[in-house]
């Protein structure tokens, strides 16, 4: 059994394809495939399912490649405690970030960071929850900006900030003379929320239980951005963070209202394995988060 063996294996299960694999490891598919079968030989079972059109893992080649990720992942450890002495604030730092967050705050935190660490080259993933923690799991992504709860043991977490929820209007809808508005009012109205896979129309869902009936009129969209034209143009009314509704994001169109209390919020914070081991590179993202001068946060 070889490290290049376990990482064969790990790629395999990521693609489920052998050719996309290959190519993913720089190697023929031929190579691979002869490599991944002398590895099931040694170990007398099949790691892999191989169809005429798909590849599926074995229920005991899912419990192998589990492991060989976590191998592999300590051996990248003993990498990383190998060069613990080369700068931690330099290279590349492949960060995840969701939909509700990223168009509001990368906008103010590249630059804050490059002033902070200025080696530091950010490769970021724009996705929802889901696909982030997958995505960080497998090693792909070094460290996430989600909202909490989120993770287990082997993930760590560091709260950064609360933000609020505000409701979005259009200038002639009736609650454009409104000082505040009731959770509970938002279900008598046509809300337009993002796609169920977003955490944001959960988290917004929860706060407003009356918006999960079946009677509630409810429109998704694809991007916050796409919803808040569409409250513009007069379709419904939306509910965003705070931080979409800073004063580069107002129109003339719209109307920002506050909830009444209690106000509906969420937590954001950083995410990231256990065994990642760039602290400095941590702190440092999460001190450029604190400088993005985000709008309506309360930092932490």
């Amino acid at each position: 059994m070889t490290l290049n063996e376990l990482r064969y294996i790990v790629a395999v299960a990521q693609e489920l394809n052998f050719r996309r694999a290959a190519e993913k490891s720089f190697i023929s598919q031929p190579a691979l495939s002869l490599a991944i079968q002398k590895l099931e030989e040694e170990l007398g079972l099949k790691i892999f399912e191989r169809g005429k059109s798909a590849v599926s893992l074995t229920p005991v080649g899912a419990a192998i490649v589990e492991q060989a990720q976590r191998a592999l992942e300590e051996i990248q450890h003993i990498m990383e405690i190998a060069r613990r002495d080369e700068d931690q604030l330099a290279g590349v730092l492949r960060l995840g970030v969701i939909h509700s967050v990223g168009p509001y705050l990368l906008p103010a935190l590249v630059p804050a960071l490059k002033k902070i660490a200025p080696k530091i080259s950010l490769e970021i993933e724009e996705n929802i929850t889901a696909n982030l923690d997958n995505l960080l799991r497998n090693g792909k992504l070094d460290i996430i900006i989600i909202a909490l709860p989120f993770g287990d043991g082997s993930i760590l977490t560091r709260p950064l900030y609360d933000e609020p929820f505000e409701v979005v209007i259009g200038n002639e809808h009736c609650w454009v003379n409104r000082r505040s508005i009731k959770a509970q009012e938002l279900s008598a109205e046509k809300v337009l929320l993002l796609d169920s896979g977003h955490c944001f129309s959960n988290q917004v869902a929860e706060a407003c239980p009356e918006l999960d009936r079946k009677s509630a009129d409810i429109q998704h969209g694809t991007s916050l951005e796409t919803i808040r034209n569409m409250v513009a143009s007069g379709l419904g009314i939306t509910v965003l963070p705070a931080s979409a509704n800073s004063p580069r994001y107002r129109s003339r169109l719209l109307k920002v209202i506050p909830f009444a209390k209690p106000i509906p919020s969420r937590r954001i914070a950083l995410a990231w394995r256990k065994s990642f081991t760039r602290t400095q590179a941590i702190d440092a993202l999460a001190q450029a988060i604190t400088q993005a001068n985000l709008t309506g946060v309360a930092l932490l």
